[in-house]
C-alpha cells in the first residue's frame, strides 16, 4: 500500500539535506584536491614534493639542530646551529648600537606598540588622536631617543644603527611618508593645470625609471657633490629621502588607479552639493579610492619593506646586512645558512602580518563590493 503524500503551503517545505560528498572534509577534498584527473595528478604530486621536502627540513631546523653552547664547537654539524644567532642576536636586532642603551630603541618599541593597540579596538573613540600622536609626536620622540644628544642622553652615531632596527626605522618611515605623497602625486597628474600635471608626471616617469639601488647610491655619492662646501646631510637621511621619493612614485600610480576606477558621477555629485576641491576629495573621492587599492597599497609597502636590504649599498647594516656582516667573523664561519634562514624568517613575519591585516580591512570595508 502506498505511503500518503504529505501537502505542505507554500514555502513551509522542509529542506533536503545536502548529499554527503559535498559537505564536511570528504566534499572539500572531493571538490578541491580530487574534481578531476588533473587535480588528482596534482594533489598526488603535492603530497611527494612535501613527504621530500618538509621532514629533512624540520630535521634540520628542530630535531638534529644545536640549541645549547658558546661555541661552534658546541654545534652539531648534523643540524641546524641556533647557538650562533643567539650569540649574534644583538647585533642581527640592534646592529653596533651601544649595548647599554639598547633600552632607548626597547622603549620606542613598547611604546609604538601601546600606542598602536587602540586602533586595534572598535569601539575606542578617540583613534583620530592616536593616529595625530603616531605620526606627528611619536618620529620626534623616537628620533631624540635613538639620535640622543639631548634631554641627557648620549649621542649615538647613524652609523652605529644597524640590523632589524634599522630595517624598522627605514621601512616604516618610507611607509609613512610615501602614501601622503604618492596621494598628493596621483591628484596632480590627473590635475587640469598643465604645469602641475606636467611637474608630477615627470616626477613619477623619473623615479619609476630608475632601479632604487642607483637612487640610493645617487644620494649617498652623488648628491653631497651638488651642496654648497661645508652643508652635509647624514647618510641614513639621504637614504629615508632616497626610499620615501622612489616609493611615492610607485604609491601615486596606485592610488591614480583607484581614482581612475571611481565613475564620474561620483564627481558630479560631489560638485552639485557645492563641495570645494579639497571636500570633495577628502569625503568624497579618496575614501572610497584608497578602499579599491588597498591590496595595491599594502603590496607597495611589502615591496618597500623588502627592499631595505638594498641600503647595504651604500655602508648602512640592515638586518640582512649585519646578517652578512656577523657570518664574515673568523670564529664562526661557514654558519650563513642559519643567518639567512633567520633574516628570512624575519622579513617573511613582517610581510604576512601586512598582508593578513590587509585582508581584514578588505573584509572590514566590503572592498569586493
Amino acid at each position: 500500500m502506498s505511503q500518503p503524500v504529505a501537502h505542505y503551503a507554500p514555502g513551509t517545505h522542509p529542506d533536503i539535506p545536502a548529499p554527503a560528498s559535498t559537505v564536511g572534509v570528504r566534499g572539500w577534498l572531493l571538490h578541491n584536491l580530487l574534481s578531476t584527473p588533473l587535480n588528482v595528478g596534482l594533489t598526488v604530486l603535492s603530497l611527494y614534493l612535501v613527504y621530500v621536502v618538509i621532514p629533512p627540513l624540520m630535521e634540520w631546523v628542530l630535531i638534529d639542530a644545536s640549541w645549547r653552547g658558546e661555541t661552534r664547537e658546541d654545534c652539531d654539524r648534523v643540524g641546524a646551529c641556533w647557538v650562533y644567532i643567539r650569540i649574534w642576536f644583538k647585533q642581527l636586532m640592534y646592529g653596533r648600537y651601544p649595548v647599554d642603551q639598547l633600552w632607548r630603541i626597547n622603549t620606542a618599541y613598547v611604546v609604538l606598540i601601546l600606542a598602536a593597540i587602540p586602533l586595534f579596538m572598535a569601539r575606542f573613540q578617540y583613534k583620530h588622536w592616536v593616529a595625530v600622536f603616531l605620526l606627528v609626536v611619536y618620529p620626534v620622540f623616537a628620533y631624540v631617543l635613538f639620535y640622543g644628544d639631548t634631554a641627557g642622553l648620549e649621542l649615538i652615531e647613524t652609523p652605529l644603527w644597524g640590523g632589524l632596527f634599522l630595517t624598522l626605522v627605514i621601512a616604516l618611515s618610507g611607509i609613512v611618508a610615501s602614501l601622503p605623497i604618492g596621494i598628493v602625486l596621483a591628484l596632480g597628474r590627473r590635475s587640469d593645470m598643465p604645469v602641475v600635471r606636467a611637474i608630477c608626471v615627470a616626477f613619477i616617469e623619473l623615479w619609476r625609471g630608475v632601479p632604487l639601488i642607483t637612487v640610493l647610491f645617487m644620494s649617498s655619492v652623488m648628491f653631497p657633490l651638488f651642496m654648497p662646501e661645508g652643508v652635509n646631510f647624514d647618510k641614513l637621511l639621504r637614504a629615508l629621502i632616497g626610499v620615501m621619493l622612489f616609493s611615492a612614485a610607485y604609491m601615486a600610480e596606485v592610488v591614480r588607479g583607484g581614482l581612475q576606477a571611481i565613475p564620474k558621477g561620483q564627481f558630479e555629485a560631489a560638485q552639485s552639493l557645492g563641495l570645494s576641491y579639497g571636500k570633495m576629495m577628502g569625503l568624497i573621492i579618496l575614501p572610497q579610492a584608497l578602499k579599491i587599492v588597498i591590496p595595491g597599497i599594502v603590496n607597495t609597502f611589502i615591496g618597500l619593506f623588502k627592499d631595505t636590504t638594498l641600503v647595504l649599498i651604500i655602508g648602512l647594516f640592515d638586518f640582512l646586512g649585519m646578517a652578512q656582516a656577523v657570518a664574515t667573523n673568523p670564529d664562526w664561519l661557514g654558519f650563513y645558512v642559519e643567518g639567512y634562514v633567520f633574516v628570512a624568517f624575519g622579513f617573511w613575519i613582517f610581510c604576512f602580518s601586512m598582508s593578513r591585516y590587509s585582508q581584514h580591512l578588505e573584509r572590514k570595508l566590503h572592498t569586493g563590493n
